[in-house]
């Protein structure tokens, strides 16, 4: 094993020859600049600062020479002082890498418990993330502040591994008995509820002599509950066996609500304390609207006035959405945290309760506060207010000298630079961060540059963001439009929808692959590729092509079809599209559903977010390229119910 005073010795010799000036030296013979930066940035993920220093050498004019600097210091991190790293912050301030290496310098600081230092040079950072707050809650402390063990509790109650600053905190918390174990008890449950068990384990640490469970008890629950309900003691009186009785229940209640219901109905529930019991009703009553269980609305209201967190509090009204009873929906928006209630979702959705309960005036002063706004919410606030949706104009159009101004951006030339060599990851936090506190003007030049540059993603989500100039051709750009005109009009598929669900899958990014391994413009998976392409007919298909533009429309237009033919309905086919036909099926009601509020009630999180914006997407093309003109909730329309009778085509992927 290398010693530290060896690696410190290495890495010190290997600074001060990247450090040397240039004089006329090139990259390694044969390699272009190219290479060379692609070379030098496997070696930086590799972590060989040797081959690194290597492949940079001579590429310090390069505009990408910030970035090898930023990862030849990045190695060397633990073991170099404040001046290296205060140098290269000079030489390159406001930008994104320099950014980025005083963010983590600050929590090698934090590591090290130099204080003092930290303290200075946290001061410019734009961007904190909970590590560094948690640090920055640990320096106060040290300094004698005790209010950092008040600010603890933002963190306290995160269902997650608290980050180390806030455990020096937390253990001084819990030492001078800021924290109760009625208090570290609350943690551990919320921990064990969310399947954090090695969190909670370091939790119970903290838990008075004699209060802590049994591991034995606590690896039971996690692994075996149903053998741990099975064998309850006769009372429980001791809060060690209680919380792990409620800990087993919570877990089998993630798949058996039902059975955890039951349960809840008979022993288990006349062994809990009132508060318990409630607890776990909302806790049932949760899982249970995750999977659409009807039942799910009345075991909430048996939870009673007990805690329900944000996103338990948005299950309880989409499950009363499905059960077609507003006073709920009411009920569970009062009592969100502020910025929850705020949400264009609830906002939304508390106006229609009120409407329905009798309140107009209330419900249309909601409506007012997000009407108009460009999100699904704002368009359907727009519709029930009887209103007619239309694109905001005019389209702010950039001139050259702006596009020019944009292109000379230090910043947004090196995210381009980055893009051209396929280095997406890093281009787009380089563009992110560089735009972030543009003006409208600047953010729609931003925008046309990436446009011009082929960078649709970029172009969209840069457009995105401006707040009172806007260009919504650029918000919703239209590549390859030809290319979708022939199939859309091939298969019989609204063009606009077939846009607006491109636009959702890939932002136009014709070979964008995800983690799944879904690719291309309309992120086909190369099963669902090789099926299509079998039904078309397509003798000289090979998997490769699947990126190529047209081949990927012409293979994603006719399996949305195919789609759209089984389901009937374009947002059961847009659900359909990214979760799988069986389970847009299977999501719907038993009896008719408003479109919105299927779509609401969608259990998975990025299949519910996806349709939403499908369907505004087509709504926005609608408009802007001549389609159909049709309101969201027009469009949205009512989802059939589940029949007995259903027929459906069981070799669709």
């Amino acid at each position: 094993m290398i010693s530290r005073h060896f690696r410190i010795l290495l890495l010190g010799l290997v600074g001060a020859c990247a450090a040397l000036p240039a004089s006329g030296a090139k990259p390694p013979r044969g390699m272009s600049a190219d290479d060379a930066i692609l070379a030098a940035q496997a070696a930086f993920r590799a972590g060989d600062p040797v081959k690194l220093a290597r492949y940079s050498a001579g590429l310090e004019e390069h505009l990408l020479a910030p970035w090898l600097e930023y990862w030849r210091l990045k190695l060397r991190l633990e073991d170099i002082g404040s001046g290296e790293v205060r140098a290269f912050l000079a030489r390159e301030p406001g930008s994104y890498v320099a950014e980025r290496l005083r963010t983590e310098w600050l929590k090698e600081l934090g590591k090290r418990g130099d204080w003092q230092t930290f303290e200075l040079e946290r001061a410019p950072l734009t961007v904190e993330d909970a590590e560094i707050r948690c640090y920055g809650l640990a320096a106060r402390l040290a300094k004698g502040d005790r209010s950092a063990l008040d600010e603890l509790g933002q963190f306290w109650l995160e269902p997650k591994s608290l980050p180390v600053g806030c455990v020096m905190v937390a253990e001084e918390a819990v030492r001078s008995g800021k924290f109760t174990a009625g208090d570290i008890w609350q943690r551990v449950r919320l921990l064990l509820e969310a399947g954090q068990l090695d969190a909670a384990r370091g939790a119970i640490g903290w838990l008075p002599a004699g209060e802590t469970p049994d591991e034995r008890q606590l690896a039971l629950a996690a692994t075996q509950p149903q053998k741990l309900l099975a064998s309850l003691p006769q009372a429980l009186d001791i809060r060690p066996q209680r919380e792990m009785a409620m800990f087993a229940a919570a877990r089998i209640a993630r798949d058996e609500p039902r059975s955890v219901a039951e349960r809840l109905e008979g022993r288990l529930g006349q062994l809990l304390p009132a508060p318990d019991l409630r607890h776990l009703w909302g806790r049932v009553a949760y899982e249970a609207a995750r999977r659409l269980i009807p039942e799910a609305a009345d075991w909430y209201a048996r939870a009673g006035d007990t805690m329900l967190n944000d996103e338990q509090l948005a299950w309880k009204v989409r499950a009363a959405l499905r059960a077609g009873v507003w006073p709920p929906v009411i009920e569970a928006v009062d009592c969100m945290s502020l910025a929850a209630h705020q949400d264009a979702a609830w906002s939304y959705w508390y106006a229609r309760a009120l409407g329905a309960t009798g309140r107009p005036d209330g419900a249309r002063a909601y409506l007012l506060r997000i009407a108009g706004k460009p999100n699904f919410y704002g368009m359907l606030a727009t519709d029930e207010l009887g209103e007619e949706f239309s694109v905001p104009e005019p389209f702010h159009q950039p001139g050259a000298d702006e596009v020019a101004r944009a292109r000379a951006n230090p910043g947004l030339a090196r995210a381009l630079e980055l893009y051209r060599l396929n280095l997406r990851s890093d281009a787009t936090r380089e563009w992110a961060f560089t735009v972030r506190n543009l003006d409208d003007a600047h953010l729609i030049a931003a925008a046309e540059l990436a446009r011009q540059a082929g960078i649709f993603d970029r172009a969209i989500n840069t457009a995105i963001r401006t707040v009172s100039l806007h260009n919504f051709r650029l918000r919703y750009l239209a590549p390859f439009r030809e290319v979708f005109r022939e199939y859309a009009k091939a298969h019989d598929l609204d063009e606009a929808w077939l846009l607006g669900l491109t636009r959702q899958e890939s932002r136009f990014i014709a070979n964008a692959k995800s983690v799944a391994g879904a690719q291309g413009l309309m992120q086909l998976m190369p099963a669902t590729a090789r099926w299509v392409a079998g039904k078309a007919g397509l003798v000289d298909f090979r998997p490769a092509r699947v990126i190529e533009p047209e081949i990927n429309i012409a293979l994603g237009s006719r399996y949305l079809r195919l789609v759209l033919n089984d389901l009937g309905h374009p947002v059961l086919a847009s659900a359909a599209y990214n979760a799988g036909p069986g389970r847009a099926r299977r999501w719907r009601g038993v009896k008719p559903l408003e479109g919105a509020i299927y779509a609401e009630t969608i259990p998975f999180n990025e299949t519910r977010d996806y349709v939403k914006s499908v369907m505004a997407n087509t709504v926005y093309y609608a408009a802007l390229f001549g389609g159909v003109r049709q309101s969201l909730k027009a469009r949205l329309g009512t989802i059939p119910a589940k029949t007995a009778g259903d027929r459906f085509n069981e070799e669709l992927p």
